[in-house]
């Protein structure tokens, strides 16, 4: 378990926050673990009937912890935590909303393709600047975020590392609802309690048949893995790293 996941389970709704604020909920190996937990233990439990993912104070995620991934040993045997939360995620059984509190980038955008809803507050924006770090689409993003948003808007966000506002995300399709600020959690819990108030296994059969894709998107994300496993050793991710920490831009060689 992680001290940066905090998790409240009321009125059969599980809220899973990301409280690491001091670090604008940057994603640790330890962080990944817990959520994984979370999801895959509210599957088997009949008193959660959605989870709801936020983030604490103004920011939904700034992505991975870029000093983390860094100290990642591949030698290390079993499943990363990391890929754990990506499978947990894709596999869910129970509804799963996303209250995009402030800025979400990295993973805080692609995680957004498979959660069944995402609100948005005013003040969000999205970014996944993976090639400027030296890195590739994961969680099966290069399959399914030109699903949803085309495939030139999607090249923009992944090739270009092109921030969307609130408004943008929302004319695109990555998110159904943009609200004011104050309101995102009063909006995103109404929806939860509606979730919640409905027939549980109906629910859970209507999002089998809305997600029929899980085989194909569990391929495009292996695939997704092997390249990113191999690029968090290259050096332009390195250099991509050096440059962060030194607060600068990065020089790339071919």
């Amino acid at each position: 378990m992680s001290e940066h996941i905090r998790t409240e389970l009321s009125n059969h709704i599980l809220t899973i926050t990301l409280a690491r604020p001091e670090r604008k909920n940057a994603l640790t190996q330890a962080m990944y673990g817990a959520m994984a937990d979370a999801v895959n233990g509210a599957n088997g439990d009949k008193s959660i009937r959605a989870i709801v993912f936020t983030g604490d104070g103004d920011m939904f995620t700034a992505g991975n912890d870029l000093s983390d991934f860094a100290s990642i040993d591949e030698r290390e045997k079993g499943t990363p935590p990391v890929t754990r939360f990506l499978n947990a995620i894709r596999d869910a059984e129970k509804p799963l909303i996303a209250a995009v509190n402030g800025p979400a980038i990295g993973v805080g955008l692609t995680m957004l393709l498979h959660c069944d809803i995402a609100y948005a507050g005013q003040s969000a924006n999205f970014r996944a600047p993976f090639a400027q770090l030296g890195l590739v689409p994961e969680a099966g993003s290069s399959l399914t975020l030109p699903r949803v948003v085309g495939r030139s808007m999607a090249n923009d966000i992944l090739l270009a590392g092109r921030i969307l506002s609130a408004d943008e995300a929302l004319a695109c399709g990555l998110v159904s609802r943009v609200t004011a600020d104050e309101d995102l959690m009063t909006t995103t819990m109404e929806t939860a309690h509606r979730i919640a108030a409905s027939a549980p296994s109906a629910v859970r059969k209507s999002k089998a048949l809305i997600n029929n894709a899980r085989n194909e998107i569990a391929d495009q994300m292996q695939a997704e893995g092997k390249i990113f496993a191999e690029q968090l050793q290259s050096p332009e991710f390195a250099e991509a790293a050096t440059a962060f920490r030194e607060k600068r831009a990065p020089v790339f060689k071919d």
